[in-house]
């Protein structure tokens, strides 16, 4: 295990229990989040991505801020549904957090997951064409969004420009170098992993896959990293691969855990979702001991790089922070991270 960070879904609810009461309470306790597991040691700070949700829901000021306040974690997204995304102006985006932060965004994106309302990305104008799915709307736009990031020039200058321009035609700006390196795709099967390696992206896999073969999660995950990294091969790519899985952990250390989670530890789930089976993986809450026997024997938390943290986000900043704290301290070292 090379690197640890933190996902964030970002939820907020005017509720009596919850540490985010409004949109403002999450964005600005995501930047303290990402501040404190920066001076913990944890490597990245990572948020997901929902629309017509009380969830984050625009990546890039809070990647730019978090960005600005911080200057050695990786930044990230897991992930960007691109069904919603104009391409080109999320380039444009891309380009000036990377820049801000001063190359260490990750940025993941996907096809999605299933959404608040029927059909949201046609709300913000866009429509698979006749005959294709919305998972086609997706990879065309992340396509488009590919190719703009690295600097080929593409739309004609005007000859009565308001500035001068440079000869040739015209690349989105800013460019960021190095960004193309550091997109990800959400992969939810096994196929699918093998697609993002053939288009030379990282792996992002979360704690739910598109499929079910009947053998533990960690198995069926593990077998798709595996996957992927073949593909990777085949494809000659001349750079290493990066993969990233991520879990629900939550080492029991004092009473407040033990309130929160006590108990709480779950084994795999199937169900369905956007009309197929689905396997999901489990949630581990236990002694630091217990935690690092139950890792030790999770075979895609072993094959990948990068372990994300799904964190409760509604329990406020102070306590997230202790449980990276905790799980830094006690648990990781044993998984042979640093």
């Amino acid at each position: 295990m090379k690197k640890i960070g933190f996902l964030s879904f970002g939820h907020w609810s005017d509720t009596p229990h919850s540490q985010t009461r409004s949109a403002s309470d999450v964005l600005l306790q995501s930047i303290d989040l990402a501040v404190a597991a920066e001076e913990l040691g944890a490597d990245g700070a990572y948020f997901r991505v929902h629309h017509f949700a009380r969830q984050l829901a625009s990546p890039f000021p809070l990647l730019a801020a978090v960005g600005a306040r911080t200057s050695r974690i990786e930044i990230g997204t897991g992930v960007i549904d691109m069904r919603y995304e104009n391409p080109l102006y999320m380039a444009e985006d891309a380009g000036a957090a990377d820049l801000i932060s001063g190359g260490r965004l990750q940025l993941g994106i996907s096809r999605g997951s299933p959404e608040q309302v029927v059909d949201g990305y046609r709300y913000f104008g866009y429509a698979p064409p006749e005959g294709a799915t919305d998972a086609d709307l997706a990879r065309t736009h992340a396509d488009v969004f590919l190719q703009v990031i690295q600097g080929g020039g593409f739309a004609e200058p005007s000859p009565r420009p308001m500035f001068p321009n440079p000869p040739g035609l015209l690349p989105i700006e800013p460019q960021s170098p190095g960004l193309r390196d550091r997109i990800w795709w959400g992969a939810g099967s096994r196929s699918t992993a093998e697609w993002t390696a053939q288009q030379g992206m990282n792996l992002m896999s979360s704690t739910l896959l598109t499929e079910d073969t009947g053998v533990p999660f960690h198995e069926l995950q593990a077998e798709q990293i595996q996957r992927f990294r073949d593909a990777w091969t085949t494809a000659g790519h001349e750079r290493e691969a990066r993969v990233s899985v991520s879990r629900s952990i939550f080492p029991l250390v004092d009473d407040r855990d033990r309130a929160y989670f006590g108990g709480s530890g779950s084994s795999d789930q199937v169900g369905y979702i956007d009309g197929g089976v689905a396997r999901f993986g489990k949630t581990y809450a236990a002694e630091p001991d217990r935690l690092i026997e139950e890792l030790r024997e999770d075979s895609a938390v072993d094959a990948a790089d990068t372990l994300l943290l799904t964190v409760p986000n509604q329990l406020g900043v102070d306590y997230n922070a202790h449980v990276l704290e905790s799980l830094l301290t006690h648990v990781a070292p044993a998984l042979g991270w640093r």
